[in-house]
């Protein structure tokens, strides 16, 4: 993205400090600092910091010495001040962003802790703290067409990395063995990272939502549940898919026929205008009349972008209408202790005509793995 884009986002902000009469706006979230200035860091325990004065409508981003050349490059047209490990940044800070009578000081609280707040108290005596972390989600929750762009880009990594994991399964492989050999294949498509921990769960054990893979065996006759993400030039994908190795059962189908047709309702719903929670009602009014209502444990999805979790909220108590360049995921599921759990997901995005797109492109039709034995 270029230059202009940046700016325009840290001039929104600032708009934001001036009608909210805060004087000095500091964004510590790497991932914030990332969207409002396009450097990202990991600063682990370092002091990073995008300092907004909306006195003067000055920005300075404050970043660890051994990052200082990524950040001019990355963040062109902004001041950098580079913090040794020898620096006492909070000090810098007051005498790079003078503000003695500031009577309100803008943070994000989520991030902040205790002990920085303390230090920022030192350097802004007097002050209060304002919250800039639902300013600044409600500017991330619309994406622009770029966004959506690098998004699809995700998806289309993380739908390579799923249709190899299909190729690879095994009578007798673990859940672990296929995971990493699922995390391999992400970084050979081209993605950064995993989006979050690989979820592989086989047997009864798909039945738990955000289960962990361990040494279980893939068995003939169970469910195999693959949710999985990458994160890409700085924005994720999510998607899961359900399979069953060897053959179905009359109650897995029956299962698996009841989330397909939840899944399709709930994207059926989105579209502009729509309360988030109408998507949610839609599925869970599927799923209820298949008998399998108790069994849907969760939301049916929620929003994603630079995180993987995001606003907006896909739950059935949010009145949020949907809008163009919303980004979230259908994902309604059933689990059963017993036989399994089942969750089809797809990403979906609000277009400026106000319609659903998926992104997500994945076949959804029960598909049954005919595996080997090991």
């Amino acid at each position: 993205m270029s230059s202009e884009v940046y700016e325009a986002r840290r001039d929104r902000l600032v708009s934001y400090l001036e009608k909210e009469g805060i004087r000095i706006g500091l964004v510590t979230s790497p991932t914030n600092v990332a969207y409002l200035t396009g450097f990202v860091c990991n600063p682990h325990e370092r002091f990073l910091a995008l300092a907004l004065d909306s006195a003067n409508r000055a920005a300075k981003l404050f970043v660890p010495l051994l990052d200082a050349s990524a950040a001019e490059e990355a963040a062109s047209g902004l001041a950098i001040v580079p913090i040794s490990d020898v620096d006492d940044a909070y000090a810098v800070l007051g005498e790079q962003m003078p503000a003695a009578s500031a009577a309100s000081i803008g943070v994000e609280k989520g991030t902040v802790s205790l002990a920085k707040a303390e230090r920022l108290q030192s350097v802004y005596p007097g002050a209060g703290f304002a919250d800039l972390e639902q300013a600044i989600l409600d500017m991330r929750i619309v994406k622009s067409a770029d966004e959506i762009g690098r998004i699809q880009r995700a998806v289309d990594i993380v739908e390579g990395a799923l249709a190899h994991a299909v190729s690879q399964v095994r009578i007798g492989m673990t859940e672990l063995q296929l995971a990493a050999e699922i995390e391999r294949k992400m970084r050979e498509l081209g993605a950064d990272r995993p989006a979050f921990e690989t979820i592989v769960l086989t047997g009864p054990r798909s039945a738990l939502p955000h289960g962990v893979p361990g040494p279980h065996a893939i068995r003939r006759g169970d469910f195999l549940l693959i949710d999985i993400g990458v994160q890409a030039d700085g924005y994720c994908s999510d998607i899961t898919r359900t399979f069953v190795v060897g053959e179905a059962s009359e109650e897995q189908r029956a299962i698996y026929e009841a989330v397909l047709a939840a899944n399709e309702a709930g994207i059926a719903a989105s579209a502009a205008g729509v309360p988030v929670s109408a998507v949610d009602a839609a599925a869970r009014e599927t799923i209820g009349k298949a008998g399998f209502g108790p069994l849907f444990t969760h939301r049916v999805g929620h929003g994603f972008g630079m995180d993987i979790h995001e606003q907006p909220s896909m739950s059935g108590t949010n009145g949020t209408p949907l809008a163009p360049g919303m980004v979230f995921t259908v994902e309604p599921g059933v689990y059963d202790s017993v036989v399994g759990g089942v969750r089809i997901e797809d990403d979906v995005y609000i277009r400026e005509d106000g319609t659903a797109g998926v992104l997500t492109r994945y076949p959804k039709q029960l598909s049954v793995i005919q595996a080997d034995q090991l």
